[in-house]
């Protein structure tokens, strides 16, 4: 429904280059203890994906959007690529936080396993934003701004209407069952209501807010925050 935030390239390519910058920073033994995530939950509709490109660019920080995230949770050989991608430090905050989820939160569903190792993987490495997938539930609130985009459903309609040329009747139709697709996502795998806005940092409504005022904002908040040091604990 939202236009994808990434070049049409093979998730192949996609993960195998994160990868790359991964352990190139690592080779340049490069660690700022300090590495804090933004997770985004959002409504369809509500121009999510042009704010998540719009902060990953102006921060300078990976971006993670649903797809990717999906395609890498639903392959076990590029979920096991991207947990070892970790170096010794960044492998201990990982497995802390995936002791802390605990193993009923973890296994009860075998995607929710995977899902978990590759969010908390991406939040080990740092710097990055995560559209979706339940991503602001699984990392620790204390190394994450966790983002909530709504907008009115009339505005969303129209929204979708312009930017995918479709008539009232499907812009409706894709709006309310992707909605309601992501709210049971969020209620079966963390038993959570996705618009309760005390799972969130902070709410942004597009509806008279753009992209450009929505992005300093969620940036003003990003940078001025007091992030825990998970890190430094492992030196």
């Amino acid at each position: 429904m939202e236009a994808r935030p990434v070049a049409q390239r093979s998730f192949d390519k996609i993960i195998e280059e994160q990868v790359k910058r991964w352990q190139s920073d690592q080779k340049k033994k490069y660690k700022n203890p300090i590495r804090p995530v933004i997770t985004m939950s959002r409504l369809p509709g509500a121009m999510s994906n042009a704010l998540a490109q719009k902060l990953a660019k102006d921060l300078e920080i990976d971006l993670f959007d649903h797809e990717i995230v999906e395609e890498i949770a639903t392959n076990a050989k590029r979920s096991q690529q991207i947990v070892e991608s970790l170096d010794e430090q960044d492998r201990g905050i990982f497995d802390e936080w995936i002791a802390v989820l605990g193993e009923d939160h973890m296994w009860a569903y075998e995607y929710l396993q995977h899902l978990t190792q590759v969010v908390g993987a991406i939040g080990a490495h740092g710097h990055a934003i995560i559209v979706g997938r339940g991503a602001s539930y699984i990392l620790p609130k204390e190394v994450c701004l966790r983002l909530l985009v709504v907008a009115p459903l009339e505005t969303r309609i129209q929204n979708v209407m312009r930017t995918y040329k479709v008539a009232d009747k499907e812009a409706r139709r894709q709006v309310m069952r992707t909605e309601a697709e992501r709210k049971a996502f969020i209620r079966k795998y963390f038993q959570a209501d996705m618009m309760d806005p005390g799972n969130y940092d902070l709410v942004i409504n597009t509806e008279h807010i753009d992209i450009d005022l929505a992005a300093r904002i969620v940036k003003e908040t990003f940078n001025s925050r007091q992030w825990y040091d998970y890190s430094g604990k492992k030196k």
